[in-house]
């Protein structure tokens, strides 16, 4: 009995601790612009209370005497039900644009601190106790069922709880699950107390420590899996969209290697998972080499989780295969830990910082090749043919990390600028006159062009890209620019294309979350300096900006904001469009850009069109007019039923957009990406 009450408590820990994950990141997303990045600093700050909660279990069992234990243990879970429910309050979100990262680690603090690192203890620390209660047992199985829990719990989150419940619905749930938690937890530890040593604390004097270089190796491969895992997960959510499936997918398989390399000693066999390592490896420096090509859904997800799950399987197995006597338990997974915690802060705090562009992935795929070359040198020794194994894994690592490198090297000396944030990488590239198009300046926002300018004389005001005559965007500002002067609002500034269509005596606002893009569309690209109008930049995310300003009375709101391919959700729910429509006039136009190599976004602007009681057309522009414009989707929607009437709005490629009564809206509260997939 006392058994099932350790792993039921384990257990139900685990699913709240990762259950919580997605669900706290999905409620502060909009807040930050929606950003990929989001993620990982909502995963660099689980790691660090990660590495707090197994402190704190390792220091409990070694410095304190049972009893004291669970006077202290209980005591802080008694503490943290008052922190309940787990709602972010709206104080935290940001007044302007910048890096939120130490606003959102701070946030998640307040938010859910302290249930969290007492969550992150409960594996550890039980694990202890039942150690102590049933001497000579081995608890690394309790372990594996505590990455079981956390497993189901994000495999759950987007396929059964995100489409299902509301998050303030989720957060309830969430705070009453931790409430029986709790008191399961004190309840085990109560049961226990009987069997502990009350009188001396827990001893390991008669058993030699883990040597300074095996706790460095088990550091060096958690760290190695948790890069390689955030890496991974910031290439899919760049591209496609920062949403919980896309932050689960990865985690979770990384938590399923867990969970077979702990379960089971015989499943991570080296004679099959040695040679999938090098197969995995030469798919992510392939990977590497087509970034910035279309590539399929159906390849790129499975690929590159199915990699990163034979790699962490390896740094996980030899995890395994290095686990100390379960005396020293608690101090290896605070090594663990610790490897974790700097794989985040690599991914999350210093490479935005080091480095001009996304070389996480490479950085971490050498570091794999090199810490197994390094552990298999070692074992080399001895066995016959140990000089040949060893320069064979020298040269086969070295060559890899050569490539990668040259790689980077070549794909950086094709740009005129390149920059980094905690919003993404920017890069400047002029691309030279062929046959089909003359030279340009381009801006490209991780695999996506984000605008371009031609080289020739007063090319500031030549219109380029995806903003052609014929384009959505340009046909709605031609056709009200009949009535006078214009306000347009632009909802991300790219290379400030949408300027060219502006016209002296108009009024232009921009809304800009980026820094970095304002700078570089300042100062590399001549649309805004050179266009007539009334200009003004807002730094900050867009639909924060217009929900805390004033009427703006626009004639034309472009939404136009997408990090590289991904889409910011929170600028697509029916919460958004009430905004835009508090600043739009009667006759105004709403034109977002819909153009994506993955999603179709068009039946979410035609269900919010069906809710808000709009009008709707799509526009489809093959971009032939000129040789320098570009292929573009757009869908424009008006409270008026009038203004598509107009002349600007006949031809082919405009079809009027049907309502949409039998998919499910988008709110702040749900969104599912399987319906739009293409």
């Amino acid at each position: 009995m006392l058994t099932l009450l350790f792993a039921t408590t384990i257990f139900l820990s685990a699913f709240l601790l990762f259950q919580v994950q997605p669900l706290i990141a999905k409620f502060i997303l909009p807040w930050f612009g929606g950003s990929a990045s989001v993620w990982s600093a909502a995963l660099l700050f689980f790691q660090l209370l990660l590495v707090a909660g197994y402190l704190y279990a390792h220091c409990l069992i070694r410095l304190l005497r049972p009893r004291r234990q669970l006077w202290l243990h209980g005591s802080l879970l008694a503490a943290s039900l008052l922190t309940l429910p787990i709602i972010p309050s709206a104080v935290w979100k940001p007044e302007a644009g910048g890096d939120p990262t130490l606003r959102i680690l701070l946030l998640l603090t307040v938010t859910v601190g302290l249930p969290y690192t007492l969550l992150s203890a409960t594996s550890p620390l039980l694990q202890a106790w039942y150690l102590r209660a049933n001497a000579g047992s081995v608890p690394y199985r309790l372990f594996s069922l505590s990455n079981l829990g956390s497993m189901l719990a994000l495999v759950s989150y987007p396929f059964v709880v995100e489409p299902s419940l509301r998050l303030g619905t989720q957060a309830r749930i969430w705070s009453a699950m931790y409430a029986v938690f709790a008191a399961l937890c004190a309840l085990t530890g109560w049961r226990s107390r009987e069997s502990a040593n009350s009188a001396q604390p827990w001893s390991i004097k008669d058993i030699s420590p883990p040597s300074p270089g095996a706790q460095l190796l088990w550091i060096g491969l958690a760290a190695c899996a948790s890069t390689l895992l955030l890496a991974v997960t910031s290439q899919l959510t760049q591209n496609v969209a920062p949403i919980p499936l896309l932050w689960v997918a990865p985690l979770a398989l990384y938590l399923l290697s867990f969970i077979l390399c702990f379960g089971n000693d015989r499943i991570y066999n080296r004679m099959i998972f040695l040679p999938l390592l090098a197969v995995s490896l030469a798919v992510f420096a392939y990977s590497d080499y087509v970034y910035e090509k279309n590539i399929s859904l159906k390849v790129l997800i499975p690929a590159l989780c199915g990699a990163l799950f034979v790699c962490c399987m390896v740094c996980h197995g030899e995890l395994a295969r290095r686990k100390p006597d379960p005396r020293f338990l608690t101090q290896f997974y605070l090594m663990v830990s610790v490897g974790g915690a700097i794989g985040g802060l690599f991914v999350a705090l210093a490479a935005p910082r080091l480095f001009k562009d996304y070389l996480e992935l490479p950085i971490a795929v050498s570091a794999c090749a090199a810490l197994v070359t390094w552990i298999l040198w070692g074992e080399a020794a001895g066995r016959s043919g140990a000089r040949w194994i060893r320069i064979a894994l020298v040269a086969a690592t070295c060559g890899l990390i050569g490539y990668l490198g040259f790689n980077e090297v070549r794909r950086e000396r094709g740009f005129v600028v390149s920059a980094r944030n905690f919003y993404g990488t920017l890069h400047v590239r002029d691309d030279a006159a062929t046959e089909d198009q003359p030279a340009q300046r381009e801006l490209i926002h991780g695999t996506i062009s984000h605008g371009s300018e031609l080289t020739g004389p007063n090319s500031g005001r030549i219109a380029t890209a995806y903003y052609g005559e014929a384009s959505g965007v340009s046909r709605a500002i031609r056709a009200l620019d009949e009535t006078g002067p214009l306000r347009i609002g632009v909802v991300g500034l790219g290379a400030g294309v949408i300027a060219t269509l502006a016209r002296a005596g108009d009024t232009l606002h921009y809304y800009e979350i980026n820094p970095l893009v304002v700078d570089i569309a300042s100062t590399q690209f001549g649309f805004l300096r050179a266009c007539p109008a009334e200009k003004r930049i807002f730094l900050g995310d867009g639909r924060l900006m217009l929900e805390r300003m004033a009427g703006e009375r626009l004639d034309v709101l472009a939404v136009d904001a997408f990090n590289s391919d991904s889409i910011p959700v929170h600028l697509l729910t029916i919460e958004a469009f009430r905004v835009y429509q508090r600043h739009l006039k009667p006759e105004g136009v709403l034109a977002i850009d819909i153009a994506n190599r993955y999603l179709d976004l068009k039946p979410v602007i035609a269900r919010a069109a069906s809710e808000m009681g709009w009008n709707a057309v799509a526009v489809e522009d093959d971009g032939n007019e000129e040789d320098y414009y570009s292929a573009s989707t757009w869908v424009l929607l008006s409270p008026s039923a009038t203004v598509f009437k107009h002349a600007s709005f006949r031809g082919p490629n405009i079809k009027p957009v049907a309502k949409e009564e039998k998919f499910r809206a988008w709110t702040d509260d749900y969104s599912n990406l399987f319906q739009i997939v293409k």
